[in-house]
C-alpha cells in the first residue's frame, strides 16, 4: 500500500518526465529521409539502377510518341498515373527552395544527393516537355480516362495523349510556375553541375518570356487538366513568382524591375493571403520580395516591397492566430483549409513561416501582427507544432506520413502501392479488374508507400483510413515537397548561419548504405499546444484590399 502511495504521489514527477519525449520524440531525420523516398515511388519512365523503391517498375516508355516528342519521365502527381504538369512543376520549384534554404542541413543528414536526385529527375522532364521556346506540353494522359481504371503504372491501357501551350493556345500559369522550377533549379545545381544549371536557366528564360507574351490560362488551353488543376487564381500570381525566382537566379535587374513595376496591377501588393499551394503563389512571392528587401536589395522599389512584406506578414500572422483574419484550425490545431487533401495546404504554410522566421531572425527584426510583436521563434515552434501533428501528436496518435510511426495509413488511395508489385506478380492486371481485385480489398497495401503524406483529418480531427476515402488516404508529390525544407531545419539544429547572405548550396557527399533506422512510435501523449481559430470560409482566396 505504501509502495501505491509513493507511486501516486511521484506521477506528477513521471509526467513531467515523459511529456517532453512525447511532444519532442520525433525522429525528424528519420522522417526526412522517408519523405524524399516517397518521390522515386512516383517516378514514371526508365527508372534508374539505384532506384530504391524496388517495387516499381519501368511505365509510361511511350509518352509523347503519338506527338513526335519524348515525354518519358516526370512524376504522376498523386494516386493515378496522370503527369499535371502545373502542379510537378509548382512540386519542383517547392523541393528546390527547399535546398536553397537548407542545403547544409540536407547534407549534415546526408540526404542532399537524394533530394538532388529528385529534383533533377522532375528537371530533366521539364527540359524534354519544352521542345521550343514558346511550346511547353503540359500533361500526358487525361484524368477522365485514368479514373476510369485501376491499374499499377507498369499496366497502363489508358489514354496518354500528350497536351500542350503555344502562342494560340496560351498558359501563362503553367509557363510561368515551370521557368519558376527551372530557375529555382538552377540555383541548386549552379556548384555542382554548372553547365545543367545553365540549361535550366535558359529554358526559365525563355518560359518566362513565352508565359508573359502570350496570355493566358493553361487550363482554358488544356481543358481536361479542368476538373483536376483548374487555375482559379489565374497566372498574374506566377508571372510574379517566376520573375522572383529568376531575379534569385540572375541576379538580373529585369526581373526585379518586373516585381517593382508590376506588383499593384498583378496582385502581389494586393491580396492578402491565408493560403500558400500549388494554385494561389501570392504568398509565396511575398516571402520571396519580402527577403530582397530586408537583403537591401530593392533600391527604387523599396516602397512597393514593403507592400508586398506588409501582405507577406499577413499571412505569418493568419497561421499564428493573431492577425485580423485567421486561418481554421482543428481542434488539435491543424490548419484546415478543405477536406480534400487538407495537407498540401499545411506543409506550404509551414514552410513559409518557416524561412520567414529564418529571414527575420537574420534580419534581427520582429513580426508585426494585429495582436502585437512576435518573436521569429514563434513561427519556427508553429511550423513544427504543425509537422508534429503530422507524425502523430494529434488526438488519434495517428501518423499521416505512411511508414512513420507504429500507427499510420494502411489503405492508401494509390494504385501502384495498393496492387501486387509488377516484380512479385507480372499478371496483367485490366483496367476493371483492378478495381474489382485490389480497389475493394480490405486488407493493407502490399507496397509500403513509404514517406507519403496523405490528404489527412477532416475539420474535427477524423480520419477514415480506407482506400476509396480518396479525400483523405491520397498522398500527393506537393504534400511533400515543402517538407524537404522543413524537416531538415528540424533535425539540423538551431543557427550558424545566415539566411540573407548569397546562396550557396554545397555539392552532395555520398551517403554510405546505413542500417535501416528503428521506427519511431508515435508518441501516446498528446498536447495541443495551438488554439481552435475562425476562418472566413466566405473568402476562398483572400482579402484584396
Amino acid at each position: 500500500m505504501e509502495k501505491f502511495v509513493r507511486l501516486i504521489s511521484m506521477a506528477p514527477f513521471f509526467l513531467l518526465l515523459c511529456l517532453p519525449f512525447a511532444l519532442a520524440g520525433h525522429d525528424y531525420g528519420q522522417a526526412l529521409s522517408k519523405s524524399i523516398l516517397f518521390f522515386e515511388a512516383q517516378r514514371s519512365g526508365y527508372l534508374p539502377h539505384n532506384q530504391r523503391v524496388t517495387w516499381r517498375s519501368n511505365s509510361g516508355l511511350n509518352d509523347g510518341k503519338a506527338s513526335g516528342v519524348d515525354l518519358v519521365g516526370g512524376y504522376y502527381d498523386a494516386g493515378d498515373n496522370v503527369k499535371f504538369g502545373l502542379p510537378m512543376a509548382f512540386t519542383i520549384t517547392m523541393m528546390s527552395w527547399s535546398i536553397i534554404e537548407y542545403g547544409k542541413q540536407l547534407g549534415s543528414s546526408g540526404e542532399l544527393g537524394h533530394a538532388m536526385n529528385a529534383v533533377k529527375w522532375g528537371t530533366d522532364y521539364l527540359i524534354k516537355a519544352h521542345p521550343q521556346p514558346d511550346v511547353l506540353y503540359g500533361e500526358v494522359g487525361d484524368g477522365n480516362t485514368d479514373h476510369y481504371c485501376w491499374q499499377r503504372p507498369e499496366d497502363m491501357t489508358t489514354d496518354r495523349r500528350a497536351y500542350k501551350i503555344d502562342p494560340s493556345n496560351p498558359g501563362s500559369d503553367l509557363a510561368g510556375e515551370t521557368a519558376a522550377a527551372m530557375a529555382a533549379a538552377s540555383i541548386v545545381f549552379r556548384r555542382s553541375n554548372p553547365s545543367y544549371a545553365n540549361e535550366l536557366l535558359t529554358h526559365a528564360r525563355q518560359l518566362f518570356d513565352f508565359a508573359d507574351k502570350y496570355r493566358g490560362k493553361y487550363d482554358s488551353s488544356i481543358t481536361v487538366a479542368q476538373k483536376y488543376y483548374r487555375s482559379v487564381s489565374g497566372y498574374n500570381d506566377e508571372l510574379l513568382w517566376a520573375a522572383a525566382w529568376l531575379y534569385q537566379a540572375t541576379n538580373n535587374q529585369y526581373y526585379l524591375n518586373y516585381l517593382g513595376n508590376n506588383g499593384d496591377s498583378m496582385g502581389g501588393t494586393g491580396w492578402a493571403m491565408t493560403e500558400f499551394g500549388w494554385d494561389v503563389k501570392y504568398a509565396g512571392v511575398q516571402t520571396l520580395v519580402a527577403r530582397f528587401l530586408m537583403q537591401g536589395k530593392a533600391g527604387q522599389h523599396a516602397p512597393v516591397f514593403e507592400k508586398y512584406q506588409q501582405k507577406a506578414e499577413y499571412f505569418m500572422c493568419s497561421c499564428l492566430g493573431k492577425g485580423s483574419r485567421n486561418v481554421q484550425k482543428t481542434p488539435g490545431g491543424l490548419i484546415f483549409r478543405q477536406r480534400w487533401n487538407n495537407m498540401q495546404f499545411v506543409t506550404s504554410a509551414s514552410f513559409l513561416t518557416t524561412v520567414y522566421s529564418d529571414y527575420l531572425a537574420s534580419a534581427g527584426r520582429n513580426l508585426n501582427c494585429a495582436a502585437g510583436n512576435v518573436a521569429p521563434s514563434q513561427l519556427l515552434a508553429f511550423a513544427k507544432s504543425q509537422v508534429d501533428y503530422i507524425l502523430g501528436d494529434n488526438p488519434r496518435a495517428t501518423s499521416y506520413m505512411v511508414g512513420y510511426g507504429n500507427n499510420y495509413p494502411q489503405q492508401v488511395h494509390h494504385r501502384g502501392s495498393s496492387i501486387v508489385s509488377y516484380k512479385v506478380d507480372p499478371t496483367f492486371v485490366t483496367c476493371r479488374g483492378g478495381y474489382a481485385t485490389w480497389f475493394s480489398r480490405k486488407g493493407s497495401d502490399p507496397n509500403l508507400l513509404t514517406g507519403a503524406i496523405v490528404g489527412g483529418p477532416d475539420a474535427y480531427d477524423n480520419f477514415a483510413d480506407e482506400r476509396d476515402n480518396y479525400e483523405q488516404t491520397e498522398p500527393a508529390t506537393y504534400n511533400n515537397a515543402p517538407l524537404l525544407g522543413l524537416l531538415a531545419r528540424l533535425s539540423g539544429g538551431h543557427g550558424g548561419y545566415n539566411q540573407l547572405l548569397p546562396v550557396v548550396v554545397p555539392a552532395p557527399i555520398e551517403k554510405k548504405p546505413a542500417p535501416q533506422p528503428k521506427i519511431t512510435p508515435a508518441p501516446g501523449i498528446f498536447c495541443s499546444l495551438s488554439v481552435t481559430l475562425v476562418w472566413n470560409r466566405n473568402i476562398s482566396l483572400g482579402t484584396n484590399r
